[in-house]
């Protein structure tokens, strides 16, 4: 079996229900649930017999270690992290606790239940983490996409605590041979993302008549990959990755923000027209951009296709309609969102 953490956030679920979905492995989902943690992402594994919650804390030092000889996994899947830039600016303390001394304990439980395993066990076994482009900072217009050797130069708190955890996963293996592995993905989009995330906000503030709110000027260049191409690279990089080794993973599709909101708007109204005949893009509104908001990213995604054969399955366009019409068929998902009540559901989760 494997064990994933974060599970019941965005990317986390899809990759749990992906593996589901393709794997007859059982795998058990360790999450916090913290706001962006919601179990009704993972309605479709309820009541599968390979698939198992466990609420409780990468914090916790106490804890992974039962869990880890309780499981005996061949595998740690690392995605709980706190992730949104903006409530790094505003609140660095839980991205330091979360990211990096959250990645500590999990690697030193690892450590010690890899150290205990018997030597076939030990070489099968894999410490996944996953990661961002923005820990390489920022890139200029003509600058050449990031690469693996790409140096870390971190602008935001946020990325500075992914850097951290991108450094200390590296020492584990450089110092005790702990078997792992890292990717640094491009921004995600599609089902179950959160709703403070661009697309999804784009979406819900559109459908709500309201601003749709664009930092400066809106050039600010991103590289956009469909979660569920995401969750494939993740599974292939598990199954042939080499230890030790970074895989960057990329949709090969650069565009500034402004071009994505005039996408979503041109989908909205092909997809849930005004009932006014306006276009949404009527809504764009260009509010003060962020404090040290990096200008562009982009990554080169050659070494995981040369080596693994892992390319995107989705252009840009079939995601972003793919995203659009689920959020569009999902309007329950996204009010219990938007209101708060998914937290209450799952105050105590069995």
């Amino acid at each position: 079996m494997i064990l994933v953490t974060g599970g019941a956030g965005f990317i986390g679920a899809n990759f749990v229900l992906q593996w589901c979905a393709q794997s007859d492995e059982s795998v058990t989902n360790l999450d916090a649930l913290t706001y962006a943690g919601n179990l009704a992402n993972l309605q479709g594994v309820e009541g599968n017999p390979q698939y198992r919650f466990v609420h409780g804390d990468i914090t916790d030092a106490t804890l992974l270690p039962r869990l880890l000889a309780e499981l005996k996994p061949r595998a740690i899947v690392h995605f709980a992290a706190e992730s949104h830039v903006d409530r790094s600016i505003h609140g660095p303390q839980a991205f330091i606790h979360t990211n990096v001394n959250g990645t500590f304990n999990l690697l030193e439980a690892a450590r010690g239940y890899w150290q205990a395993l018997p030597t076939a066990e030990q070489s099968a076994f894999r410490f996944l983490h996953v990661s961002t482009d923005e820990v390489y900072g920022t890139l200029g217009p003509q600058d050449p996409a990031f690469t693996e050797t790409t140096a870390y130069a971190p602008n935001s708190p946020y990325s500075a605590s992914k850097a951290a955890s991108d450094h200390l996963v590296r020492a584990y293996h450089h110092t005790y041979g702990l078997p792992v592995l890292t990717t640094n993905c491009s921004n995600n989009y599609g089902p179950f993302q959160f709703t403070e995330k661009l697309i999804p906000l784009l979406i819900t503030h559109a459908l709500a008549g309201k601003p749709l709110p664009i930092y400066g000027d809106g050039q600010q260049v991103r590289d956009w990959l469909y979660v569920e191409d995401h969750c494939r690279a993740i599974c292939r990089v598990l199954e042939a990755g080499t230890p030790g080794e970074v895989y960057n993973v990329g949709g090969w599709n650069e565009k500034p923000n402004l071009e994505i909101v005039h996408a979503v708007c041109t989908l909205l109204d092909e997809l849930a027209p005004q009932a006014n005949g306006c276009s949404y893009a009527s809504l764009i509104t260009h509010v003060t951009d962020r404090p040290g908001h990096d200008r562009r990213y982009a990554i080169d995604a050659g070494k995981i296709a040369e080596t693994l054969g892992w390319k995107p399955r989705e252009t840009f366009e079939t995601g972003l309609r793919k995203t659009v019409q689920w959020y569009l068929q999902n309007p329950q998902w996204v009010a219990a969102v938007m209101d708060g009540r998914y937290r209450e559901q799952q105050e105590s989760p069995a």
